[in-house]
Order: C-alpha cells, then structure tokens, then sequence
C-alpha cells in the first residue's frame, strides 16, 4: 500500500510541469476582441514566430518605429495569401514589449501593443464585432424588412448558419405557464432582426392548440410553429421574430 502511494506521488509530480504548461493561457492561442482605433494587448514569443490573424478581414500595412539596429528591432512579415501577419523578436532585443499600428483591408486601425514572453510559437485572432453586424446588415437589407424576417425563420428552421448572425445555444431552464412548459433554445442576433428557437411541451393532461399569440409579443415580425397540435406529453418547436433590442431600425 505504501508502495502505491509513493507510485501515485511520483506520478503526480512527474505531470505536474505538464499540466502547469497545458493550463498556462501564455501557452494557448490568444483571442481579442476590438473596435476601431482600440489597442489589443496580448503576448509575443521571445523566441519562436508569433502570428495574427484578423476573423473576416485581412492585414493591409503595419506602420512601426525602426531602431535601425537590426540586433535591436523586432520583424513584422505580412503573408500576402491570408493577409495574416508575422512578428520575430531577436534574442538581443533589449524592450520587454513591442507596439505598431495595424491598417486592415476592411479600413479599421488597431494599436497592438505586446509584451514579450518565454513562449512557444502563438497565434492571436482579432475580431472586431463591426464586421459581423456589416455583414447582417447586408444579408437583412437583400429584401424587405417583413421578407427578411420570414427567412430568418426559414433558416432558424433550417439549422442554418447565417453571415454576421451570431448564435447562441441557451442553457436556460424551462419555464411553466399554466399547462406549457416553455425553454428558450437559441438565440439568432442580427444587425436589426433577433430570432428564437424555443421548444414548447404541453404538460397538461389535454390536448392543447398553439397560436402565434401564445408565444409571441404584439410586435413580433414573424411566427412558425412546427406542430401547433399538442397532445399531452408532447413538445414541438417554435421560431420567433422580432426586432434587435439593441439596435434600432427606421
């Protein structure tokens, strides 16, 4: 028994400097979220290549200070396939930190300022939110506004993805309203229409008919029900409609 135990202590400290390296977010891929002109702080390898990656756009230029020193100056390499970007660090630069400004095809600006770290080769991602609510926009604007909802229904029905909409999985409990248990399934946000997937379960012990009133606020855009029909014990799907609650439209 006593040689078990020496076993697992031996084992345990073994993986420790393992797991120490695993759960290290220095160790993982770096994911920012920024506006135009807002700075990105993040971290760059010491002594391996650290790439950025721009979600739905691409590096145009990067404007940096040169040291003229090639000892003391970091490298920034723009692959022209990807419109990603590569910063190196020599081993005898003497700043902790490297900073430039990064212009994207997409005409947004960012400060990116990093500290330099003992780390292996990273990858940053920047997404910028702008961008998604653009492209939701155009995909809203391609028909009226009532049409538009009506797709959106269609898509939500569809398990469909849609450019600029994001979706989010609900992990919220159901609901009781009188005999209707109710529970919010996803969640579909656009640039000026918001959708939702909600499952619906008739817990009474008679059969009950939904209607679009049952489910739905005044100003709801569009409403579909999978099986308006439930018998007792029985669930259907509804999608809902309506307009953005943080944006507005004209």
């Amino acid at each position: 028994m006593a040689h078990r135990s020496r076993r697992t202590r031996a084992l345990a400290l073994a993986f420790a400097p393992m797991a120490a390296f695993i759960a290290d977010p220095a160790f993982a891929d770096q994911f920012k979220q920024a506006a135009d002109g807002a700075g990105i702080d993040c971290s760059v390898s010491a002594h391996e290549l650290t790439r950025f990656a721009l979600v739905d756009d691409q590096f145009a230029s990067v404007s940096k200070i040169s040291t003229g020193t090639p000892y003391n100056d970091f490298a920034v390499t723009n692959e022209p396939l990807r419109g990603d970007i590569y910063v190196s660090v020599p081993e005898t630069y003497a700043a902790r930190s490297i900073s430039f400004f990064a212009t994207t095809k997409k005409g947004f600006v960012y400060k990116i300022a990093c500290r330099i770290e003992s780390i292996p080769a990273a990858q940053i991602f920047i997404t910028n939110p702008a961008i998604a609510k653009s492209d939701a926009a155009r995909w809203e604007s391609e028909t009226p506004f009532s049409t538009s909802a009506v797709r959106l229904v269609q898509a939500m029905a569809n398990d469909r993805t849609i450019e600029g909409f994001e979706v989010r999985q609900s992990s919220a409990l159901p609901a009781r309203v009188g005999n209707l248990e109710i529970q919010l399934v996803a969640d579909y946000r656009g640039a000026s229409l918001a959708g939702k997937v909600i499952r619906v379960t008739n817990r009474g012990g008679k059969s009950l008919t939904l209607s679009a009133s049952d489910l739905a606020p005044k100003d709801t855009l569009a409403v579909s029900i999978a099986n308006p029909v439930l018998e007792p014990g029985t669930s259907t799907t509804a999608f809902v409609v309506g307009a953005n609650g943080e944006s507005s439209h004209d």
